[in-house]
């Protein structure tokens, strides 16, 4: 029997997902014939702060063991709506929720969500089809280009590779300040490198001043830091790097900025008059001082990263004003911003970000760091907007990690579908396009680890520091970092390379995660492993807009399909033996003609190596 309502279906709902503000949305219902029904079901939505809204449902044919009621729903504003069905039997209401992620269950579930954005929501075209690459700016490559005299108070390494300095002082305090001499001129020089890769697109995590090596504590938002170049060297490196289709994203870190500043100065470093120097400073209404001038609101109680008041007139203007920081970046090059803790910025204040941005034109980027489903996320008892329209145009996909890195691990086929269709459902499809999505980062241990090694929750950063993966170790990480990168490049979004993931490079959590890239020892044939998987999304345009849906799945082996012109077919074996799928004849029926792009072809079925997927071009009859 069918199901009474299935939200992935479109003879259940006519567009699956997010819907635009004024776009119909047709919605149906298949009832039992066996329940006797007093008034023809409603279906019921409201969003949050707003009355339900009760839209009757007609009846619109019967089958064989139901009859078919339905309904158009047509939103006049954006935001995140809820809906459930109603109905009247017996002399008692009863209600169909969801139960087991898209399907409608009698009295008992949950709601369910519709996503409503603006509709003119539009996403960069840029990203979409391509190759992002997170490059920590210190720990990519050293060009040996002289600096010039470096801020006090820096230890310059001249080990490349060895373990990050992580243990505190005698106050407790890890000041992060060794630095390897990674540089801009660097990045410029392994461009070639990137290209070959297949890489379109480079995110950098902070290079603005700043006296600690990741540079999240800003010093000066208008000044490279010393140690990388200088601002002319970041605009030959977006020039060369445009000259080869790569675009370059910058790290914005506007929810705090260093104690050790320009604009705070509580170290008096700088010749400027600090918030913490004086009352009469011009940055002084930018901070929150509870007891001038030692206690003051700093981002999670660090002393050294006070706390802006993002939405002060002043500080607004110097970030998204005329001729401000987002202006001059993009003046040189950048090609828009990832906002670290975009869950920390006021609604207001991202979107006078988002109008700054866009006034240089609808292909400049703006990608939030939000670790839950970014559609329904609430921070500090707030339902946010990011994804309406006037916002984020994408986020870093933690969801689809964590179900990636769990599927790779063993987790369930069902519960892997059942995460990305929902991130799916909810995220506008423009969104959807260009979602990042990563398995590795700067805040989370190296994906080989996570696979290969122990756990290292609970563990010491002694433990963590010079704990290396031994050859078993390592082979295992490998061959499941080499499951999981096949469904991060070929699921819905755009891949994320943390640099030298590719590589084979290991570590654990910060800092050991930041380690610098093994330039002569590199893994030779995961980057060839990689670099394939670049150019099969390269070469086929449907994974640019093309929409995603599941067609197998036994646990180890798991197949989906990329909707284009021409449809790709993706099947990944997560497992250590060959596997094949023997109803592959069954599969691609329904085309013209069928290519195997990458896999083999055998009498018995497609077979998939350990660790490996298949891909098939697939073309539909004319």
């Amino acid at each position: 029997m069918k199901p009474i309502f299935d939200s992935w279906d479109a003879d259940y709902k006519s567009r699956f997902g997010a819907i635009k503000t004024n776009q119909p949305c047709r919605f149906t219902i298949r009832m039992p014939k066996s329940v006797t029904l007093e008034f023809p079901p409603v279906l019921v939505l409201f969003r949050n702060g707003f009355k339900e809204r009760f839209l009757n449902m007609t009846k619109i044919g019967d089958e064989e063991e139901c009859s078919v009621y339905s309904t158009v729903f047509s939103a006049k504003y954006s935001g995140v709506h809820y809906y459930y069905f109603s109905y009247m039997s017996c002399g008692y209401r009863h209600y169909i929720k969801k139960k087991n992620c898209h399907y409608g269950n009698i009295d008992d579930g949950d709601l369910f969500q519709l996503t409503v954005c603006s509709k003119s929501y539009v996403t960069p075209d840029f990203l979409k089809g391509g190759v992002m690459y997170q490059i920590f700016p210190d720990r990519f490559c050293k060009s040996g280009k002289e600096h010039g005299e470096l801020p006090y108070g820096r230890i310059i390494r001249d080990d490349w590779g060895g373990t990050p300095y992580y243990k505190p002082d005698e106050h407790g305090h890890v000041w992060n300040n060794d630095y390897f001499g990674g540089d801009l001129e660097g990045i410029r020089s392994k461009l070639g490198y990137l290209k070959q890769l297949g890489v379109t697109c480079i995110y950098l995590n902070p290079i603005f001043e700043s006296h600690e090596n990741h540079r999240y504590n800003t010093a000066n938002y208008m000044k490279v830091d010393p140690c990388l170049g200088t601002n002319e060297d970041f605009r030959c490196l977006c020039e060369d790097a445009s000259k080869l289709g790569i675009s370059v994203i910058l790290d914005g870190v506007f929810s705090h900025t260093g104690a050790d500043s320009i604009y705070f100065n509580k170290f008096g470093r700088y010749d400027t008059v600090g918030a913490y120097n004086s009352k009469d400073s011009i940055y002084y209404d930018w901070y929150t001082f509870i007891n001038y001038p030692n206690e003051y609101e700093a981002w999670w109680g660090i002393d050294t990263l006070p706390n802006v008041v993002e939405t002060n007139p002043k500080y607004t203007e110097y970030i998204c004003g005329d001729g401000g920081v987002l202006d001059y970046w993009i003046s040189l090059g950048a090609a828009g911003y990832r906002l670290d803790v975009a869950d920390e910025l006021p609604d207001e204040f991202i979107e006078n970000l988002n109008k700054c941005v866009k006034k240089h034109g609808s292909e400049k980027i703006i990608i939030g760091e939000v670790w839950e489903d970014a559609s329904n996320k609430e921070s500090y008892g707030v339902k946010r907007r990011y994804l309406l329209g006037h916002q984020l145009d994408s986020v870093m996909n933690y969801p689809f990690r964590e179900a990636i890195i769990n599927y790779t691990k063993g987790d369930s086929a069902e519960n892997f579908i059942n995460s990305v269709m929902t991130i799916l459902e909810n995220y506008p499809k423009q969104t959807a396009d260009v979602l990042m999505n990563f398995v590795s980062t700067h805040d989370i241990e190296r994906a080989i680890n996570r696979f290969g090694g122990e756990n290292c929750d609970g563990k010491s950063k002694d433990w963590m520091a010079e704990r290396q993966l031994s050859p078993e170790e390592y082979n295992r990480g490998k061959n499941m970092l080499k499951t999981a990168f096949a469904l991060m490049f070929f699921i819905t979004g755009v891949p994320c390379i943390y640099y030298g993931d590719e590589a084979g490079l290991e570590g654990y959590k910060d800092p050991f995660n930041r380690r610098c890239y093994p330039w002569g020892n590199e893994d030779k044939e995961l980057i060839a492993y990689t670099t394939e998987l670049s150019r099969i999304r390269r070469e086929n345009p449907a994974f640019i807009r093309g929409r995603m849906h599941f067609i197998y799945s036994d646990n180890d082996l798991i197949g989906f399909v990329r909707k284009g012109d021409e449809d790709i077919l993706i099947f990944v074996n997560r497992c250590g033996h060959v596997r094949q799928v023997s109803d592959f004849m069954i599969q691609i029926k329904p085309y013209g003609s069928a290519e195997v792009i990458h896999g083999e072809l055998s009498d018995n079925g497609l077979v998939i190596q350990p660790y490996n997927y298949a891909a098939v071009k697939c073309v539909r009859p004319s």
